[in-house]
Formats: C-alpha cells, sequence, structure tokens
C-alpha cells in the first residue's frame, strides 16, 4: 500500500507516522526534489498546532539539514502560506506538518515542490522508493543550516490583502480558527482588510486543535454569529486550507455554493478564464445546474484539490475547489487556502451589495447524504460484484433526479457513500441500504 493517500502522508502520530519515518521521508525528498537545484537547496519547513508536530518538524529539519538543504522554519502557519512562501521565495520544496481536519492524535506530511505545487502521484512515488536507500551524506560547510524565521508569514499576509480590490468595513465577521493554524493570520488578515472580527477558538495548546471547532463542527461557529449579531462566519480547519461559512441566519454555506458565488462574480467582472469552473465528482448537483444557467462550463475530477489543480493547469482555468471548501484560484495560489477565499468571498458580499444570505440563493442545493462505513476493507470496493449490483440498482431507483458516489477515503479505512435526491427522505433511504452492503461485503 503506498505511504502517500490524497493528501500527502497521514496516521497516528508516533505510531503511523514515528519520528524515524518523517526523518527518512524529508532526505528522500530532498533527494528527489532538490537534484536539480543551482544554488544551495532551501526549504520552507510549516506546522499545524499538534503537540505531535514538535518532534516531527525537528526530524524533518534534521532530515532536510543532513541532505544538504537549508531550511526556514516558519512555526505554526497555514498550509497554503507554506506554499506561497516556497514559490515566492524561490525555494526548491516545502514541508508542511499537519493533519488537516483529523483528530488532534493524527499528524500528516504534505510536500510542495518549487512553484508551491502539490506533488503529483508519480512525483510521491519516486519520493517513497528512495526512502530508506543508502546515500552519501555531505560534510562540513555543505549540511544545511536552520533559520527560524517566523516574519515570512507576513509575506503572506501582505500577499492575502494584495487579491482584494475593496474594503471589508462594515462587515462583522466571526472566525473560528479551529485552534489550529489559522490562529495567528486570520484575525490579522480579516482586521487588516477592514472588516469588525470575532475571532473564536484562536488559542492552540497543542491538543485541542480541530476538538468540536472548525469547519467540521460548524455549530460552534453558528452559535458564536448568532450571539453577536454577525453577518457572516468564516470557518476554517486545523492547517486553514478549507473555508466554510455561516450566514446571518445561521444557515450553511458549503464549498460547491461558495464557488457559484465566485464563480458568477468573476465572470461578472472577466476575470474566469474559458467561462469554466473546475469541481470534484462530489459537487452537488445543484452546482452543477446552477453554473450552466449562468452560462459557465463545469469540468469535473476525482476528489483531492491536487487533482483539481492538475485539471485547472492542464486547461489554464483560474478557480476550482471542492464542496468541503478548499477552493483554488490560479490568479493567486497554487493550492487551497481558506483565507483567500474568505476575503474572495466577503469581498464579493461588499461588492454585490448584498448580503451573505442573498448570494448563496445562486444555487438550490439538492439533498446529498454522505455515510462513512468505517473499519472496512475499502481495497476491495473497486473488486466486489455485489457492491456494484447495488449501485446499478440505486442508480435505476433515482433515475435523472439524483446520483450515487462511492469512494474509497485517501486518508482513512472507510468508504464514503454518497447518494443525492431530490428529496432527503429518498437520499437517506438508498445511501442506507448501499451502506449496509458495503458493510456486509468489505468486513
Amino acid at each position: 500500500m503506498s505511504l502517500f493517500g490524497t493528501d500527502g502522508i497521514r496516521g497516528l502520530a508516533n505510531v503511523d507516522l514515528t519520528a524515524e519515518l518523517a526523518l527518512d521521508v524529508a532526505v528522500a525528498a530532498a533527494h528527489i526534489l532538490v537534484e536539480n537545484s543551482n544554488d544551495r537547496p532551501r526549504a520552507i519547513v510549516g506546522q499545524d498546532s499538534r503537540a505531535s508536530g514538535e518532534f516531527l518538524e525537528a526530524a524533518v529539519v534534521a532530515g532536510l539539514t543532513s541532505a544538504g538543504v537549508d531550511v526556514y522554519r516558519v512555526g505554526v502557519v497555514p498550509t497554503p502560506a507554506v506554499a506561497y512562501l516556497v514559490a515566492s521565495t524561490g525555494a526548491d520544496l516545502g514541508v508542511m506538518i499537519s493533519a488537516s481536519h483529523n483528530p488532534m492524535p493524527d499528524n500528516g506530511i504534505k510536500l510542495f515542490q518549487r512553484g508551491g505545487e502539490k506533488l503529483a502521484d508519480e512525483v510521491e512515488a519516486l519520493v517513497e522508493a528512495r526512502i530508506g536507500e543508502p546515500w552519501q551524506r555531505p560534510t562540513g560547510a555543505a549540511v544545511g543550516r536552520v533559520i527560524s524565521d517566523d516574519q515570512l508569514v507576513n509575506k503572506y499576509i501582505e500577499h492575502l490583502l494584495s487579491t482584494i480590490d475593496v474594503s471589508l468595513a462594515g462587515l462583522k465577521v466571526v472566525v473560528d480558527c479551529a485552534n489550529g493554524a489559522s490562529s495567528f493570520t486570520a484575525p490579522v488578515a480579516l482586521s487588516r482588510a477592514g472588516a469588525e472580527v470575532i475571532a473564536i477558538a484562536n488559542t492552540p495548546d497543542g491538543w485541542n486543535i480541530n476538538d468540536g471547532v472548525g469547519s467540521t463542527h460548524l455549530d460552534y461557529l453558528r452559535n458564536a454569529v448568532l450571539k453577536n449579531g454577525a453577518d457572516i462566519g468564516i470557518a476554517h480547519d486545523g492547517d486553514a486550507d478549507r473555508c466554510l461559512a455561516i450566514d446571518a441566519t445561521g444557515a450553511e454555506i458549503d464549498g460547491d455554493v461558495i464557488m457559484a458565488i465566485l464563480a458568477k462574480g468573476f465572470k461578472a467582472q472577466g476575470k474566469l478564464k474559458a467561462n469554466t469552473i473546475v469541481g470534484t465528482v462530489m459537487s452537488n448537483l445543484g452546482f452543477m445546474h446552477a453554473m450552466a444557467e449562468s452560462g459557465i462550463e463545469v469540468v469535473t475530477t476525482a476528489v483531492g484539490d491536487r487533482y483539481v489543480l492538475e485539471a485547472m493547469l492542464q486547461s489554464d482555468f483560474n478557480l476550482g475547489g471542492e464542496q468541503s471548501g478548499h477552493v483554488i484560484m490560479r490568479d493567486h495560489a497554487n493550492t487551497g487556502d481558506g483565507l483567500l477565499t474568505a476575503l474572495q468571498l466577503l469581498a464579493e458580499v461588499k461588492r454585490s451589495g448584498q448580503t451573505m444570505q442573498e448570494l448563496s440563493r445562486v444555487m438550490v442545493r439538492f439533498p446529498q447524504v454522505l455515510i462513512n462505513v468505517k473499519n472496512v476493507a475499502k481495497e476491495r470496493l473497486a473488486t466486489s460484484i455485489a457492491i456494484a449490483d447495488a449501485v446499478k440498482a440505486a442508480e435505476a431507483e433515482l433515475g435523472s433526479n439524483g446520483r450515487v458516489l462511492l469512494r474509497a477515503s485517501g486518508t482513512e479505512p472507510l468508504v464514503r457513500v454518497m447518494v443525492e435526491a431530490q428529496s432527503d427522505a429518498v437520499a437517506q433511504s438508498v445511501a442506507t441500504k448501499l451502506a449496509q452492503v458495503v458493510e456486509t461485503e468489505l468486513r
């Protein structure tokens, strides 16, 4: 089984993801990603707020410097900050230590190549193949040095602010930082953009990341929005590459709605390349219909923002993303960026003169039920005849008014069963039946 999942390496820290593995991955990544460096190779290394990130960062830094790479440690920062800094400083690679929205005991390693892009599957395979191989170690002045520079993140904040051309003055915004990587950037950036900011879950202690807060636990943000009479709530995940929202009434604004709003806004400003947006197979049918009604084409990819980016790069599209809140704006970033998305969404609210609730009417969301069938042999999903037959029967039942998607998680031992239909009852019924088949066949 591959070491790399949908979004880097991820697992239980100190069990699946050990200091030894982190060091070996860092060495292998250095060998692959700096082979053609014309100068002394440099890396940007950041982390989210997990306690395990401390020993994993030490291991990654040790591996890189032992391979002759100078390391710039930027501390607790969002994943997209590392991607941006790799690109803007001309670094040879970047490493982000984070398990994103996963619970605190997990951690992960995300790698970025020159230009700040995530690694393609084939490059990840090359890195994995070179883990543990014999190599000639540099000595003396050829070993890497460590430079701690927590001010580099200011360049990232300034970049974000440069992407909007309207003041956010007059907007009252609650931002849920998930006690994670955005705790020290989101409140600053939103305030500097002119908004009145109420920051919550912005006191990370190493153990409280994603603990009942952030983009996977929206009730905490919803309550704060309603209590404070805010115009909008913004929710990030642990490493701040996602953005979801809550409007003033407490209604959820997911990634599909955010993308629909941005796509229409970009098109109105003449900024949407080829009148096309890139989504994934998880994009809601309502999103598809809304884009068609607006004369915007949708290209779909596999789930994962790196696959979205690959499609965008291949055809030079500049907007894409996922229902989960990963949104990529290639004019400004090479990866999903939750804070960039928040700023652009808030700018659209100001530019349009409409409330978030009014803007969200851009699409009518088809009821969607997602069931995670846990602790199953996900690798057998593609070969199960019984599951394939159950899916065909479900599709026949739904007809053109719904759809079914089953996929194995790239980061966890589970299968995701997704069903869309014209009513919640039908979607729930079909999804429940399919989930039971999956559980029976893959246990």
